[in-house]
């Protein structure tokens, strides 16, 4: 179900532009992040997260179930209509997954060692990665052996049937260390932020860099258009620019767990920018089609990266009975990643992509003054 690759090509596939594009990256990278805002307030009142969890996770599966039903009895004429369906059912798999990665995000720090955060991370990308891997061939296979949709709609019924018995790990756990943090309300949580941003000085700049490295993760489905509309790429091109992207988060994630006693955050942080400014550049000179899949590998060394720094540095900047709150502020602070897909879809349509690949260099460079300021030294 990768928001990178699979999405934004379905929504290519169904008619969709830059705007389209867009708008989806949007609901699923940066807005649904953002409304980690409203959420946050509720679900820090509540002692055992476990149950919350589980709502997300189960409202996702539903969502998925929603849009291969959606995709399977509806044929390509109706391609409008499917095309503001499938936001309907993106935006609640969004923030769905946006409201359970508050509770995921409070149990995780409860369960994991702080000297051994770097080992699981990594750890945790290369297992998904495999697996993910393996499943990208599939999605290879299914993408040449129907048309759209049936073939999109073949995959979204895969996804929430594998989602259902994943969930299963979820229904597991055993929480057994209670939050006892209270927030009133959305006034009192940006009390508390204010209060926050005062004593914790690293905060500011934790916020800013996930506002700007984190625009990061949202680059990919353009170039997905960009291949479209320059190379005339097809959806078995797709299934390849997937497998290509799971082969960087499994290389790098692999390089992550053999130095993870040794690499700090900063290098990772920096060499993310470093790689971030690169994949753009790769992005401008590549001419030739049988190269852009080159440049989903750098893309996922790119997203690895990020999230493995931006969890384990948010479980740094936090502490135990405020992580809630924490992943709340992350997500009000998450506006330039939840706009810039918007701004991208117009400036291509204005502009070209050109344009939108340096605009995304001035902000990607940016990003160094926050690492420099937060300084992590773990």
């Amino acid at each position: 179900m990768d928001v990178d690759t699979i999405i934004p090509a379905m929504i290519v596939e169904a008619g969709g532009g830059a705007l389209h594009i867009g708008i989806m990256t949007a609901i699923m990278l940066g807005g649904s992040s953002f409304t980690q805002l409203f959420f946050a307030p509720y679900l820090s009142n509540k002692t055992y997260k476990k149950n919350y969890l589980l709502l997300g996770i189960n409202t996702r599966i539903f969502a998925l179930f929603g849009l291969g039903i959606l995709l399977f009895f509806l044929q390509a004429k109706h391609a409008s209509f499917v095309i503001w369906f499938t936001f309907l059912f993106i935006t609640l798999f969004s923030l769905a997954g946006a409201f359970a990665n508050i509770s995921y995000t409070d149990i995780l720090g409860k369960s994991v060692n702080p000297d051994k955060r770097k080992t699981f991370f990594s750890s945790l990308q290369i297992i998904s990665g495999i697996i993910v891997l393996a499943s990208a061939f599939l999605v290879k296979k299914i993408l040449i052996w129907k048309a759209y949709p049936t073939n999109y709609a073949i995959m979204f019924f895969a996804g929430a049937g594998i989602l259902l018995i994943a969930s299963g790990g979820f229904w597991a756990i055993k929480e057994v260390v209670p939050s006892k943090l209270k927030i009133k309300g959305l006034k009192s949580f940006f009390k508390v932020l204010r209060t926050e941003l005062k004593e914790n000085p690293k905060l500011p700049y934790f916020l800013g860099f996930i506002n700007t490295q984190g625009i990061a993760i949202s680059f990919l489905p353009f170039v997905i258009l960009y291949a479209k509309e320059t190379f005339g790429t097809t959806s078995s091109a797709t299934g390849t620019f997937l497998i290509f992207k799971v082969i960087g988060i499994v290389f790098v994630s692999f390089l992550v767990l053999i130095g993870a006693k040794k690499l700090k955050y900063n290098v990772l942080l920096f060499s993310n920018v470093a790689l971030s400014l690169i994949l753009a550049l790769l992005a401008i000179l590549i001419h030739a089609p049988n190269l852009v899949k080159y440049i989903f590998v750098l893309g996922g060394v790119v997203y690895s990266l990020y999230t493995m720094t931006m969890s384990g540095l948010l479980l740094e900047v936090s502490g135990n009975e405020n992580r809630a709150l924490y992943t709340g502020f992350a997500g009000a602070g998450n506006i330039l990643p939840a706009l810039f897909p918007l701004l991208g879809g117009s400036i291509i349509e204005t502009f070209g992509f050109r344009i939108f690949f340096i605009i995304f260099m001035i902000i990607i460079l940016s990003a160094t003054f926050f690492i420099l300021k937060i300084d992590c030294k773990r």
